[in-house]
């Protein structure tokens, strides 16, 4: 399989999702790609089946914050201090979705782990809750609130979410990296009950984020050349071209703002 590379830097919730979405509408048989990504202003995204009402939209906006729908499952994330991936790849005739979604987690740890040793001791979950009666719930209202099997954790606590759907034969996966702890702060524009407000509160403080473990702010240039380092170790290959594709972003900005 051939992989490519992009970078495509800070962008609206908009330009990402679509441009998460159009990668797999895109997707050219026998190849895969990985890209990484933040967000300016930041942003709440919700899954798509999660009602916009359940976001104060006026403080949103009196924030600065966008809100948006991702094409994938899950509850709200505010995108702040991040480094978002993304990756489209086929479901092949020996693969499946768990799988992907296990292998592409056990390249973003090894990725990880070559960013600082500190991040050594990063596993995957183990266990699967169970989803259905957990979005019962007030408190999952947010994505970050309970980790699923295979995503990353420290310490047992969860340090990257993410979300897949699959489109005819293809996977779009996307997650954060949690790098800081401002995703916390999404507690302030969900419309919850101040009873509920506090459980979700409780459940944020069971994250972890890099620069908490690390002990220092996040070099995000040298996070994502370690990512791209990790994917090239696990998956054992070598990706057609890597850096940010200044241009393409450019060229195509004004499709998604």
């Amino acid at each position: 399989m051939k992989w490519h590379y992009i970078n495509t830097g800070f962008n609206t919730g908009k330009f990402n999702m679509a441009f998460d979405f159009s990668l797999a509408e895109g997707y050219v048989p026998g190849e895969a790609v990985l890209r990484l990504y933040r967000w300016q202003p930041y942003c709440i995204s919700l899954g798509a089946n999660q009602s916009f009402d359940s976001i104060d939209h006026a403080k949103a906006a009196a924030d600065g914050i966008d809100v948006v729908k991702r094409p994938t499952g899950g509850r709200a994330i505010l995108h702040a201090e991040e480094l978002t991936y993304s990756v489209v790849m086929p479901v092949e005739k020996d693969s499946s979705v768990k799988n992907i979604y296990f292998d592409i987690n056990m390249a973003l740890a090894f990725g990880l782990k070559k960013y600082d040793d500190k991040l050594s001791f990063i596993e995957l979950e183990n266990l699967q809750p169970n989803l259905r009666d957990f979005y019962k719930e007030e408190k999952s209202a947010v994505c970050f609130a309970v980790p699923a099997k295979s995503e990353l954790k420290f310490a047992g606590k969860k340090l990257a979410g993410s979300a897949q759907r699959k489109i005819g034969n293809v996977v779009l996966q996307h997650g954060s990296i949690l790098c800081g702890g401002y995703h916390k702060n999404i507690v302030d524009y969900l419309t919850v009950s101040p009873g509920e407000r506090q459980a979700v509160i409780g459940l944020l403080n069971s994250t972890a984020d890099i620069q908490s473990i690390t002990g220092r702010n996040v070099d995000y240039s040298i996070l994502c050349n370690a990512v791209v380092e990790g994917f090239q170790s696990y998956f054992k290959m070598k990706f057609s071209a890597a850096g940010k594709d200044d241009s393409f972003v450019i060229e195509n900005e004004s499709l998604y703002s």
